[in-house]
């Protein structure tokens, strides 16, 4: 199918393959109701520009679109971040503080990564969203809220809710409709169309007249694995832009990318789970100058599961 173009704000969602194309319908359909949409897909790949759209698309498109990452703000902070709280409810309260429910009223919160939430904290989101009301910290009267709530996760809810992490009351409340979305690896029809879009945006950042990809460099691309997702597409494009100085993009400007996050098949000594895993983190981590917040957001996991593992993995 030909590429289709949305326009989301500063941002912009390419659609060219079946499947996305049947997500974006869901979504469609999701934007004409009221109810909480659970979008599941691992890390990278396009849940967040999907919620936007599903914004856009319903008659809340004029409010605002407030998010939060539930894997990247500390637990001790989550409650006020959400709730907000008022002057005096704790030491440093020096003013009172809306939460992302009240700033997202009349609109759209995207809770982000909702699994990594600690579970004491899904008890009071589950009351917030039975009775649309907040409380926040240290007030006396509860709030009424009005907003949409769609919420993402990169992890498998039911495995989430076996292994005790995500609430089975909470997940049926946030998966009234559940939208998957699918990862790059199965959509080779559309990664020559995305990579020209992210090939446009990184040329005109650079300031770089660079017109296309060559064949083999195409199918180079095709024949990834991409276990970082449209994430990792666009950080790979944006890297091949800064090493080529010609006017295409040509096999040898991916190699050094690409071969660092290439499977070894068929090796007489299969390469473990574990070993794979350590080779992308240290991967991730080098790609951003060792920066564990970035590195964790791009991994898809909390900055505490990333410590752990480096941990476990002995790594510096």
């Amino acid at each position: 199918m030909s590429s289709i173009i949305i326009h989301l704000g500063q941002r912009r969602m390419v659609v060219a393959d079946r499947s996305m194309s049947e997500v974006v319908e869901l979504a469609k359909r999701a934007a004409k109701t009221s109810a909480p949409v659970l979008l599941c897909g691992e890390s990278g790949s396009g849940k967040e520009l999907i919620a936007r759209y599903i914004h856009n698309e319903s008659s809340r498109k004029k409010g605002p679109f407030i998010s939060i990452n539930c894997a990247a703000v500390p637990d001790g902070l989550m409650e006020s971040e959400l709730f907000g709280h008022e002057r005096g409810a704790f030491t440093g309260a020096v003013a009172q503080h809306l939460g992302k429910f009240e700033r997202a009223s009349g609109g759209t919160l995207l809770l982000d990564e909702v699994s990594e939430m600690s579970v004491h904290l899904q008890a009071k989101l589950l009351r917030v969203l039975q009775e649309n009301e907040i409380d926040r910290l240290g007030g006396k009267d509860c709030v009424p809220i009005n907003c949409r709530v769609i919420s993402t996760t990169n992890r498998d809810p039911k495995s989430s809710i076996t292994e005790g992490n995500f609430r089975e009351d909470l997940f049926y409340r946030l998966n009234v409709i559940r939208i998957e979305c699918p990862p790059l690896r199965g959509r080779v029809e559309a990664i020559e169309s995305l990579a020209t879009e992210f090939l446009g945006q990184s040329s005109f950042r650079q300031e770089k007249n660079i017109k296309g990809f060559s064949s083999v460099a195409i199918e180079q691309l095709k024949k990834h694995h991409w276990p970082g997702n449209i994430r990792e597409l666009q950080n790979v494009i944006e890297r091949a832009v800064l090493l080529c100085d010609e006017n295409r993009i040509e096999s040898l400007h991916l190699d050094s990318w690409l071969e660092e996050t290439k499977p070894t098949q068929n090796s007489k000594n299969p390469i473990r789970l574990e070993d794979l895993e350590k080779q992308h983190i240290l991967t991730i981590l080098n790609h951003v100058d060792g920066n564990r917040t970035l590195a964790a957001d791009e991994l898809g996991i909390s900055v505490r599961t990333l410590r752990n593992k480096l941990k476990i993995y002995e790594l510096t």
